[in-house]
Order: C-alpha cells, then structure tokens, then sequence
C-alpha cells in the first residue's frame, strides 16, 4: 500500500517520508478500513514534530483519524461487516505505530463506527478525536439539559463540535472566539452568546448572560492560559473540562479556588479514557449524526502524497475546522 512515515521526529518536510508498505492484515477482532480521508490534528502533528514525547516506534504513519471502506474482518469480529463505510478513531496513539496517512489501516472494531450515507468521506475523517473529545468533555458526568456550557475556542475543531452537541444536549451555550470570522462559526454551530475574548470582557458578559450565578461546565482548549478568567466565572458545584492547555503547559492554581466553590477538574485525552466511556460516545454520536443535518468544518484537503503540507496547515495555527489527507489520491 502507499504510506507516509518517520522514522524520526522533526519538521514535516523533512522527516515524512511517502512510499510503499505492506499492506495490513486483519488480526483477531480487528477490521481492515481502506481509507478514503484521514483527518490531522495537533496531537498528531506535535508528535510528529518530536514536541509531545519521545518516539515509540522506529518508524510511525501518523495521524489518528481516518473515515472509508471496511475490505477485511478479522476472527471475532461481529459489530462491523465488509462493505460498511465507516468512521475511526486512535489510529496512531501511544502504544500504536500506524495511523491514517496510508491507503489501508487495521484496528480494532471498537474504535470503528458505522458512518451515514449522507456524510463524505472527508467530513467523517473530521469526526475522530475532536468529536469524541468534545462529547466526553460535555457528558462524561451525565446529561447537561437545563446547564450553562462555556466553549472556549469555539469555532475550533473540538470547540465547534461541543457548541453544537451542547445545544443537542439541552444546554445553553456560551462560547469564546478570537475573531468576527470565528463568531460567525460559533453561532452557525447553535452558541447562544459569542463573546470574543480579544476585545471584550469575557467575565462581564457570561455573569451578565447567568445573571451572576456562572457557568456549570466549561470545555477548555487552553487551562492554563485561561485559568485566570475561568474560575471567575464557574458556578458553584460545577466542572472544567480539560483536553488541552498550551498556553501555559505548567499551570498553578490554588485548591482553595477550586474547594469554596466545589468545582471539579475533569481531565481528557482520548486513547486513556475507559472503553465504555467511548462506545457510549459513539452512540451518542451516531444518534445526533441522524438527528439532522451537522456541521463538519473542513478547513483544507491535501492528496496523501501532500501530508507533509496538511501538517504544516495545522501548524500555521489560524485553520478553521479540521484539515484533510485524501488517502485515495
């Protein structure tokens, strides 16, 4: 099969590698996707980039999200069947060498789910980590009807995500941008109050809009960076959700702030969560995929070969939505 690699960390241009690897076979509850899209995101280019850890295997395909066609099962398999058109999740992680930027992969059918007929291919690739990520930062300690949700980042990958399942889910919806362009993106996606954190004061307009009672969940794409705002801002008995924090990667906060008002701390990364967990994330995700028509933001689309400038796209850091490989051409 046709495949991008490294086999060491460092600029994308320099250690990806395009060319031919054996193509994967199905092992033991394990189903092979030949892959149409594969979606990159940060996590996949900081480890690429050698910023996240040190590499685990002498030679990685990378990137973790991926949507095609099911060619191959493997022994045990009884969820998935040949033929299905699918979306996935966790193709490289820890403890997982190949990912998505190839034209086939294998992996195990729980990290696989069915995908509607009316999606691409290319929006089903967008799905992956910012989908799941966004779904357990919103309900992993239950339902959310009747709450105030702060989104920061909100026309972001995971943020637009969580703007639109938050409404799905019954919540009123606050989210943070950092532009006009991304204020209409946050409000296309269902946000209820947009507030853009660069020329407006954020804590005044979220206890206006609560009427000084504050938020009950906040899905955070920068805890350190916004740690200070934020806990002006939570209601008592409340919680942040963490999947990211790379303005300040060594935050401090004192317990007291979080202990007198009761708020919890839950932090996310994908490949650790328990495996119930995400089966009832992509249930839920699949009930709302067919609850309507959902907003997949694309941002840009490169042929496999081009993986190296998908990378460099998500680096540039000013992207909106999810940047695609076409694994098919």
């Amino acid at each position: 099969m046709k495949a991008v690699w490294y086999e060491r960390t460092g600029a994308a241009p320099t250690v990806l590698t395009v060319g031919e690897m054996p193509t994967p076979v199905a092992a033991r509850g394990e189903v092979r996707v030949r892959l149409e899209a594969s979606g990159v995101n940060p996590a996949d280019v900081g480890r690429r980039a050698g910023s996240y850890r040190a590499m685990e295997f002498p030679r990685v395909i990378p990137n973790s999200d991926g949507a095609g066609i099911i060619d191959q099962t493997g022994d045990g398999v009884t969820r998935l069947s040949v033929g299905q058109r699918v979306w996935l999740f966790n193709g490289q992680r820890n403890g997982r060498a190949f990912g998505t930027a190839a034209e086939y992969i294998t992996l195990a059918e729980n990290l696989v789910t069915p995908l509607p007929e009316e999606l691409s291919f290319a929006a089903g690739a967008t799905l992956g980590i910012p989908c799941m990520t966004a779904w357990c930062s919103l309900f992993s300690d239950g339902p959310i009807t009747g709450q105030t949700v702060l989104v920061t980042g909100g026309a972001g990958a995971v943020g637009h995500y969580a703007v639109q399942l938050a409404k799905w889910g019954g919540a009123r919806v606050i989210a943070t941008v950092s532009s006009p362009a991304k204020d209409i993106e946050a409000r296309l996606a269902g946000a209820d109050l947009v507030v853009n954190y660069r020329t407006e004061d954020v804590v005044a307009k979220v206890m206006a809009f609560t009427e000084t009672r504050g938020v009950d969940r906040v899905v955070d794409v920068d805890f350190g960076g916004n740690l200070a705002t934020t806990l002006k801002i939570m209601a008592m008995n409340s919680t942040i959700a963490v999947y990211a924090t790379n303005g300040n990667r060594t935050p401090m906060i004192a317990m007291r702030d979080l202990m007198e008002k009761c708020i919890a701390l839950r932090t996310l990364v994908l490949y650790a969560l328990p495996p119930e967990l995400l089966a009832a994330a992509q249930a839920d995700i699949s009930k709302w995929l067919a609850g309507g028509p959902r907003i997949h933001n694309i941002a840009a689309q490169f042929a496999l070969s081009d993986t190296a400038q998908a990378h460099l796209a998500v680096e540039k850091g000013d992207k909106l939505g999810t940047v695609v490989v076409d694994c098919a051409r």
